[in-house]
C-alpha cells in the first residue's frame, strides 16, 4: 500500500499547536480543598484559592462541620487552622 502523506502548512501546524497549549492551560484543576480559617471575632470557610469566604461562623466547630460537609461533596480535604492562623489538623475526604 503506498504512503499517503498530507502536506499541511506552516499556518495550520501552528494554529493547531496555540491550539493544543491554551486548552492545556485551559485545563487546569482547581480544588476543593476547604479551609477553617480565623475571620474578624469568627470563624470561616474559605475555599483554597479563594479570596472571597464560603460562609461565617461564631464557633469554629460548625465551621468544622460545613466544611466537612462541602469536602466530603467534591472528595477534598478540610484544613483546620488555629487562630494564630498556622494549621492544626487536615482531614483527607479522597
Amino acid at each position: 500500500m503506498p504512503k499517503t502523506t498530507t502536506k499541511r502548512s506552516l499556518k495550520d501546524i501552528l494554529r493547531e499547536l496555540i491550539e493544543l497549549i491554551l486548552d492545556s492551560m485551559n485545563k487546569r484543576k482547581r480544588t476543593w480543598h476547604q479551609h477553617v480559617v480565623p475571620y474578624e471575632d469568627d470563624w470561616a470557610v474559605r475555599r483554597e484559592g479563594n479570596k472571597r469566604i464560603t460562609s461565617k461562623h461564631r464557633k469554629q466547630s460548625t465551621a468544622i462541620n460545613k466544611a466537612k460537609t462541602i469536602a466530603r461533596k467534591h472528595k477534598a480535604d478540610v484544613i483546620v487552622h488555629r487562630a494564630d492562623g498556622t494549621i492544626r489538623d487536615r482531614i483527607n475526604y479522597d
